[in-house]
């Protein structure tokens, strides 16, 4: 029978065991629980991170959150992982606070877009290892991808990191913290670009014609279903265009719009990429 297209992302072989990542009486900060911190909160318990062994910073607690059994807005004590997962523009705001919680052994994991190493570590002075990362939504799903970068070769605090992301989704490691304002360019508002992607192909299936529901549903499925071959095949994508490809068809001639080297979509990405990565710059 034919998988899912809801579980054809790409993920690691199999997700990792939390069980163990917290020594006794250790635990884990979380700072923000929004989407994206709750897709990870969740993702963590069900790697098998203990509740008891975590903790939440959130102001406005939801019922679900409070059923998860995690301590929420604990008593200022030392952690020894602390993720950050609320806005960039809440640094200043929310990272001096943030000071009673740092030990000198803590592991401190960024998900803010923009936020550099240098300036994470003077907001929130004394951890022992600080790590960028950049996951993007469809980690809610399990099917996410996250590049991460620390300026230390600390293999266990790398290993904490990975093992963190890995239970939403893939990971990757850069080795130049310039490049963190690419990956969130890319992956980190990419899926906002597919999104848009589907809306464009929807309306113009409309403009054919077609009526609204099923353009929509064409474009969806048509993506979601181009997505999962992505996933499960070993060919690159420029293999599996050129498998739907035939010499002078009907794809061919769409193509040859997209692939316009001035104002096809290879041009179009190059400005929409460089605006985001120019913003995550700015936010830093």
């Amino acid at each position: 029978p034919a998988r899912p297209c809801g579980e054809a992302c790409s993920k690691p072989a199999a997700m990792p065991d939390l069980s163990t990542l917290l020594a006794p009486r250790k635990k884990l900060l979380l700072v923000g629980a929004g989407k994206m911190g709750s897709a990870l909160l969740n993702g963590w318990l069900a790697a098998g991170l203990p509740p008891q062994q975590v903790s939440v910073v959130e102001p406005n607690p939801s019922a679900e959150l409070a059923s998860l059994g995690v301590d929420i807005n604990p008593s200022a004590t030392p952690h020894a992982i602390i993720v950050l997962a609320v806005k960039p523009q809440l640094i200043d705001e929310v990272l001096p606070s943030l000071a009673p919680f740092v030990a000198g052994d803590s592991v401190v994991l960024s998900l803010m877009a923009g936020v550099r190493l240098a300036r994470l570590q003077s907001a929130c002075a004394g951890a022992a290892t600080y790590i960028r990362t950049m996951p993007n939504t469809p980690a809610a799903i399990g099917c996410g991808v996250t590049a991460l970068y620390c300026d230390v070769a600390a293999d266990a605090a790398r290993q904490s990191g990975d093992s963190l992301m890995q239970s939403v989704g893939a990971t990757v490691w850069v080795d130049n913290e310039d490049l963190m304002d690419a990956v969130t360019a890319l992956s980190g508002s990419g899926p906002a670009y597919v999104f848009h992607l589907v809306e464009a192909m929807a309306q113009a299936g409309e403009g054919l014609g077609l009526p609204p529901e099923i353009a929509v549903q064409l474009a969806r499925q048509t993506v979601a279903g181009a997505g999962a071959m992505l996933a499960t095949s070993p060919e690159s994508a420029a293999q599996l265009r050129e498998n739907v490809t035939s010499k002078g068809g009907t794809t061919a001639a769409g193509l040859a719009v997209l692939m316009h080297e001035k104002s096809g979509l290879t041009a179009l990405m190059r400005h929409v990429l460089t605006a985001a990565r120019d913003r995550s710059q700015e936010l830093g």
